[in-house]
């Protein structure tokens, strides 16, 4: 499962490279980082699956063997993945361990609304940053554009 976890003194960064079914994933972990490690993981893990790198269904290391990988606590790996499932990212399936969720499929109507008024309060916060900074709407509806085209790469942006 692992390529290799390389150690870096200078930036106290660990990287590592999942296997998972052909999948090619790799978790960069910068123990200085003001992010907590398991918010790093779930981080990453989000966006490699917003990216299309982890499929519905893919089944991701064991919290003890991704621990292991990464040189870090399994309690940090355990929360990770405990909050990747509370947000409806992974199912837990017991022994057989994590597996990439169909969000489409397993989303609740309280999961939807929990995960809007969770955009809502991070883009109003973002917002709010950008207003005290002296930036204007214009700017900020800007950047979210330019941010969401790196995500959404798609014929939505075509038009625009």
């Amino acid at each position: 499962m692992r390529d290799g976890a390389q150690h870096n003194d200078a930036f106290t960064l660990w990287k590592m490279e999942l296997n998972v079914e052909g999948a090619h994933v790799i978790l960069r972990i910068d123990q200085m980082a003001q992010v907590p490690v398991y918010q790093q993981i779930r981080d990453q893990i989000v966006a490699a699956i917003a990216r299309g790198e982890l499929s519905p269904a893919d089944r991701l290391p064991s919290v003890r063997t991704l621990a292991g990988d990464l040189g870090v606590n399994l309690h940090t790996v355990n929360k990770a993945y405990a909050v990747l499932r509370d947000e409806g990212y992974l199912l837990m399936r017991g022994r057989s361990g994590a597996v990439v969720a169909d969000f489409g499929q397993t989303a609740t109507s309280e999961r939807l609304a929990a995960n809007s008024e969770r955009l809502a309060a991070a883009l109003h916060q973002l917002a709010l940053e950008h207003c005290a900074q002296g930036g204007t709407a214009e700017t900020f509806l800007d950047a979210a554009r330019t941010q969401a085209r790196r995500v959404f790469v798609d014929s939505v942006f075509e038009e625009a």
